[in-house]
């Protein structure tokens, strides 16, 4: 129970911080999407790169990934009939899958794994899998989306190489090289890659922290409340019982059904917002949606602990 209390301690605090240096306005107008365009080009690539570089592959393809990779991915496509049939525009919907089945496994979920599960590297599965997968397809389908939303349809030769000129995706499928060929970069190279990639989480917390200065409290807007339930009742319900479902059918037992639940029963990862505010699409949706599920995976959490445990 101690892990699940300090992840969640971890990242209200940077929140707060980010909060009162919003209220202050101490950073300017701007702070949200120059701290936002910051981790999203400069540091969360590093991050990505220096993550799946030191990470071995091989160690956690397992039943864990097969229900993080199933379970994550049916959360997100759930969401996309919502956004359709409330005729929402593409890039929110996009938003809204995300935030559906992409969870906070970084600085919400290491921790908790730490203290509540015994060891950190129960998180390496569903770190590989939205690392590897999840935020390339999103960060691309999201930059061809705005694209569009500025009135200009890209060639289809630039909608194709969309990726190779995707930051993240650039460096996801850099850190997997090097990961696979066993070749580490120097340690002239390595040192400042990593000291910029300690830089992405406090800036995504921090720039969803100063957001939260101003804004409504979430379900205000009419709009957003039937988009908001949905991720709620797909990231806080649906994808942890898809885990539990999985996990059984897989023949999962004791601390491994336990942690692969937990790590489905994470909320909405703040990476979302930053990738909503990057590309403009959906940010409403995505800090509301950031908020809530945190709030309610706590005690979602706990009675996941308190009962598979």
């Amino acid at each position: 129970m101690n892990g699940v209390i300090e992840g969640f301690f971890v990242i209200g605090a940077v929140i707060l911080v980010g909060y009162l240096v919003g209220r202050t306005g101490v950073l300017g107008p701007s702070a949200t999407q120059v701290l936002s365009r910051t981790a999203f080009f400069v540091a969360t690539p590093a991050l990505l790169f220096v993550t799946l570089a030191h990470a071995d592959v091989g160690a956690v393809l397992s039943s864990a990934l097969l229900v993080t990779g199933v379970t994550s991915s049916l959360a997100c496509l759930l969401y996309i009939p919502v956004g359709m049939l409330r005729r929402r525009p593409a890039g929110e919907t996009a938003i809204g899958s995300m935030a559906a089945g992409y969870v906070n496994a970084g600085n919400l979920g290491l921790p908790i794994a730490a203290y509540a599960l015994g060891d950190a590297a129960e998180m390496a599965p569903i770190l590989l899998f939205q690392l590897g997968v999840l935020t390339p397809v999103f960060t691309t389908v999201l930059d061809i989306l705005s694209e569009r939303a500025e009135g200009t349809r890209p060639p289809l030769l630039r909608t194709m190489t969309a990726p190779l000129r995707n930051p993240i995706a650039v460096a996801t499928a850099a850190g997997l090289i090097v990961s696979a060929t066993g070749v580490v970069p120097p340690a002239a190279v390595l040192a400042p890659i990593e000291l910029l990639a300690n830089l992405a989480v406090p800036g995504m917390l921090l720039a969803f922290g100063i957001s939260l200065h101003g804004a409504a409290l979430p379900g205000r807007s009419k709009e957003t409340i039937p988009s908001l339930a949905a991720v709620v009742l797909i990231k806080n319900i649906v994808h942890p019982l898809l885990a539990l479902l999985l996990g059984l059918l897989l023949g999962l037992e004791g601390h491994a059904l336990l942690a692969v639940v937990v790590c489905a029963a994470l909320p909405s990862a703040q990476n979302v917002f930053g990738y909503a505010v990057r590309f403009d699409q959906g940010v409403t949706l995505a800090r509301e949606s950031a908020l809530t599920t945190t709030i309610l995976s706590l005690p979602v959490l706990f009675l996941t602990v308190a009962l598979l445990a």
